[in-house]
């Protein structure tokens, strides 16, 4: 099952025709500007891209407008697209820093706070 922030939609919002374009772009996180060259430059060469683009249009939902909250969500959602597991461990890397901070934290206060370290002493 996808989750809706990982499925690919037409942006009404920043669309020229259908929104397929700019509905990749916002699922890549490629300007849509280039989306949209890349695709002429394909029909011209090629002239299918044209169906494909038609059908996409069809086939696909509209952007609900509620997606994203913040500019932040969006970018961390397209990062997750692209890939997944570069993602989650940029995550995994965050979460050992702030574990680490914490546990600085943590030690400096205990270090400081004798009556502390004795009652901990006393629990173990």
């Amino acid at each position: 099952m996808n989750s809706p922030r990982t499925t690919l939609y037409r942006d009404k919002t920043n669309a020229k025709l259908l929104g397929v374009c700019s509905g990749i772009a916002d699922y890549t996180g490629v300007d849509a500007f280039w989306i949209r060259l890349g695709f002429i430059a394909l029909t011209i060469m090629m002239g299918w891209p044209i169906i494909a683009y038609f059908a996409a249009g069809l086939l696909l939902n509209k952007k609900p407008a509620h997606l994203y909250s913040e500019p932040a969500e969006q970018k961390y959602w397209q990062g997750v697209r692209q890939n997944p597991k570069r993602t989650a461990r940029e995550i995994r890397a965050k979460m050992k820093d702030v574990d680490r901070r914490l546990a600085d934290v943590e030690t400096y206060y205990v270090s400081s706070n004798p009556r502390l370290t004795a009652e901990i002493e006393r629990l173990r």
